[in-house]
């Protein structure tokens, strides 16, 4: 816990540094919300699509939990409880479009899919290697690095599903990777609640 203070204390974000790394990745995060939204739309690839939305939530709670460092602790935790709920609707579309996209769209191109993944990769390793010192803390600085890590992994999958369309000339690879990634959407929608719902009770008056 390298960004931690010691004890029971949870870092809380209160870092020049950390907010200047915080800067950088929302940058990195819009710049590839309208890559991969553009190259998802033109190659008709659902998983490069739930990336991008991924991407675009990433943006908008980065900026949130930027704004409310150094807030009390409870607004920091309806921030986070905040954020949690937002992955989670957004991991329940992702399920619902792969569903969609399994039983209504056709085959998605795989070389565009793969081009843009491997770019988008590159961005969100970059994100992980910023905020790897800050990994723990209080449920908001935490929210921030379990999307960082998402992405990450999100991407290796888009990769995978690209190479699978590639071999397979068929779109389930594409639809299998959306559905595993709305999975990991709610799972850590699901941690961020619960750490968020317990620092509500901490900051509640006895």
């Amino acid at each position: 816990m390298g960004a931690c203070c010691g004890g029971d204390a949870k870092f809380d974000g209160l870092s020049d540094a950390y907010k200047r790394r915080l800067w950088a990745v929302i940058a990195i995060n819009a710049t590839m919300f309208a890559v991969e939204m553009i190259a998802g739309h033109l190659a008709d690839s659902k998983a490069l699509q739930a990336d991008a939305l991924d991407f675009l939530g990433d943006t908008l709670t980065y900026g949130l939990s930027l704004a409310v460092i150094g807030a009390s602790l409870r607004v920091r935790a309806n921030a986070a409880l905040f954020k949690g709920a937002t992955l989670l609707l957004l991991g329940l579309w992702v399920f619902a479009s792969a569903a969609y996209s399994a039983f209504v769209l056709g085959e998605p191109q795989a070389g565009v899919m793969g081009t843009v993944a491997l770019a988008a990769l590159a961005a969100n390793a970059t994100s992980v290697l910023l905020l790897l010192r800050y990994k723990d803390g209080d449920a908001n600085v935490r929210s921030v690095w379990l999307c960082s890590r998402n992405d990450l992994v999100g991407n290796l999958a888009v990769v995978a599903a690209a190479l699978g369309v590639w071999g397979s000339a068929s779109a389930w690879p594409d639809v299998i990777v959306a559905a595993l990634l709305a999975g990991l959407f709610v799972t850590s929608a699901v941690k961020i609640m619960r750490q968020a719902l317990e620092e509500r009770r901490e900051a509640a008056p006895a």
